[in-house]
């Protein structure tokens, strides 16, 4: 059987050769893309919902009437799953729940010194806007994973957008995790479009002041133009295409590392999968299982595309594999070693961790708890996965009483003539004098 994926040795590799190995796939048009981003969301802030209903026509083959989902088709979605179904999105709602309650930020309120007192109030964002994709395969653990947290949260006005299908409805599933999980105002749009109406509003669609969710190129397009406007929203974290790091060592266990790979290589063609190992002999069975086990699967062509550009990186110690996967920084990492919770303090960099042969990184994105929504692309180097924080403020306050001043306020003076800023020096020596000549405090 022949090998599906290529199979390197780090030690042989110069530095050149290294960034190469670890770059990501190109994203593609790029240039192309953001021109005709910069189309779609100038005309839905010109022409509204007409704009939207177009654009539902041309990219999803969809004739809507009305762009929000009724009551009607919320019940029949209901109706259209079975009870499995329905258990099964429950109980990921359950514990994505219980994950991120246990994340709520609590107020603070303290004296730095004597009659200074500063706070930090939470407060949660006015409005939401979630985006659920529905392109080559809807998403109702997405619906969950955002809405959970903005209930949570509080934020009054939670919308969220997905494509609609052909036949004008959105997928079933994706509604009833979104009611599940507290979403009542549902619109059919997709793509940049989504993004636009969402940013800016329309008669129909309420204006954001955060947008959230993963998406194709398009859609982080969009979301990166918006968030650049002062005008447009703020976006949840940046995104490109899927990936998953797999360190393992010889008791690894090989299908189920091809598995995890293959798992991850189904979401896109430029989907990237990697996995570093101190053995060869599991770098080769490896291979060999996923070319196994890829041709029972029906994604397959898109398995294919992605797994042609994956690696497999054979290290000399997991202290080298670890500086690798740190280096690259994905989105998912899985640690198939013995012990492994042994060597999660030598992760820096990563989106998840995944530890042991028994936590595959398909219940993180369903329903273990943990929020699927993670940076790509490298981001992980400083950006953490999407959590309730990402859905509040945090406001400072501080109230000093004329002693506080008193006590402060020559501090602060001083640091003010420090850096030439005399009208801030001012604020405090006018109120300092009018102490001294007897203001009552």
């Amino acid at each position: 059987m022949t090998q599906a994926a290529r199979i390197v040795s780090w030690s042989d590799l110069e530095e050149p050769e290294r960034r190469e190995l670890l770059r990501r796939p190109a994203q593609l048009n790029a240039v192309h893309v953001l021109a005709r981003v910069r189309e779609i969301v100038a005309d839905v802030c010109e022409r509204g919902d007409e704009a939207l209903r177009e654009y539902a026509l041309r990219f999803d083959g969809a004739t809507l009437d009305e762009l929000q989902v009724a009551e009607a088709e919320f019940a029949a979605a209901g109706a259209g799953l079975t009870s499995d179904e329905h258990a099964a999105i429950d109980c990921a709602i359950d514990t994505v729940t219980r994950f991120h309650a246990a994340q709520v930020l609590p107020a603070i309120a303290m004296e730095t010194v004597a009659g200074v007192r500063c706070e930090r109030l939470v407060i949660p964002l006015d409005a939401v806007g979630l985006y659920v994709p529905a392109g080559t395969a809807p998403l109702p653990s997405t619906a969950i994973m955002l809405a959970v947290p903005a209930q949570l949260a509080g934020c009054p006005v939670r919308i969220l957008c997905t494509p609609p299908r052909p036949d004008g409805r959105a997928d079933p599933a994706v509604l009833v995790a979104a009611r599940r999980a507290g979403i009542s105002q549902v619109f059919k749009i997709g793509g940049a479009q989504a993004i636009a109406a969402m940013a800016y509003g329309t008669a129909t669609v309420p204006k954001v002041a955060k947008i959230f969710g993963p998406g194709n190129a398009w859609v982080t397009a969009a979301k990166q133009l918006v968030a650049a406007d002062p005008d447009g929203a703020a976006l949840d974290l940046p995104a490109g295409p899927s990936e998953v790091l797999v360190i393992a060592d010889a008791s690894a266990v090989p299908e189920f590392v091809a598995a995890d790979l293959l798992a991850q290589a189904e979401h896109s063609e430029d989907a990237q999968v990697l996995l570093v190992t101190t053995s060869r002999p599991l770098a080769v069975s490896v291979s060999h299982e996923l070319e196994k086990q890829m041709v029972a699967l029906s994604r397959r062509a898109i398995i294919e595309r992605a797994i042609a550009s994956s690696r497999i990186v054979v290290v000399d110690d997991l202290a080298t594999a670890f500086a690798v996967s740190n280096r690259y920084a994905p989105e998912h990492l899985l640690i198939q070693v013995e012990s492994p919770r042994n060597w999660l303090a030598s992760v820096r960099n990563a989106g998840s961790v995944f530890l042991g042969r028994w936590t595959p990184e398909t219940l993180g994105d369903y329903c273990s708890g943990t929020n699927h929504v993670l940076p790509t692309y490298g981001h992980a180097r400083a950006y953490s996965g999407l959590n309730l924080s990402a859905f509040v403020k945090q406001v400072t306050v501080q109230e000093a009483s004329a002693p506080g001043l008193q006590t402060l306020g020559p501090v602060a003076r001083t640091l003010a003539r420090l850096e030439s800023l005399d009208a801030h020096a001012n604020a405090v020596s006018v109120r300092l004098e009018a102490l001294a000549a007897g203001m009552p405090p």
